[in-house]
């Protein structure tokens, strides 16, 4: 995998746990953690590989990976993609202002959009930073000029181009 690797997918309410577990840490011992290590390194690791790596049984491997999905910690498995390999050589970093209250509805939107592969709410200057992954500059100026500015609630944009990118080795 190359350090510009990236996570393509959009997480909706449907990938997050339930509302009362939303914001507390999951009970998790040092097995689970290093499950989770291990398919964060390899997502596509097979039942019997993760319980010998562990060193626990393969029902235990099963059993653990099913908590950890349901409890959230889990919430997916995806393919990690070079965006640049893949066609989009151009990204950005959008920092978005909007109406208060409108985090939600404008969440929805901006996820809506193929070009966004991460919505952060903020605090401080801005509201939200957005993640566009362009095929070159004028599908960028696109996205940001026309889908984002076109959004009621968006008072405003600014947008950082992003030079290079570095992931960490997992």
């Amino acid at each position: 995998m190359t350090k510009t690797a990236m996570y393509i997918a959009h997480m909706t309410d449907s990938d997050l746990p339930p509302d009362d577990l939303r914001g507390h840490m999951a009970a998790m011992d040092d097995t689970d953690r290093q499950i989770v290590d291990a398919l964060r390194a390899d997502g596509r690791m097979s039942m019997r590989s993760l319980a010998e790596l562990i060193h626990i049984s393969r029902a235990s491997a099963y059993a653990r990976v099913a908590r950890l999905e349901r409890d959230g910690v889990i919430t997916g498995y995806a393919a990690l993609v070079d965006p640049v390999r893949y066609g989009y050589a151009l990204s950005a970093y959008v920092y978005v202002d909007i109406a208060q209250r409108s985090w939600k509805s404008v969440r929805g939107q901006l996820l809506a959009m193929p070009a966004v592969d991460h919505v952060a709410l903020l605090s401080g200057e801005h509201d939200i930073l957005v993640r566009v992954r362009a095929r070159d500059a004028v599908s960028l100026r696109d996205t940001v000029l026309t889908r984002l500015q076109d959004i009621p609630e968006v008072h405003s944009t600014q947008t950082v181009l992003i030079f290079e990118e570095a992931t960490p080795n997992r």
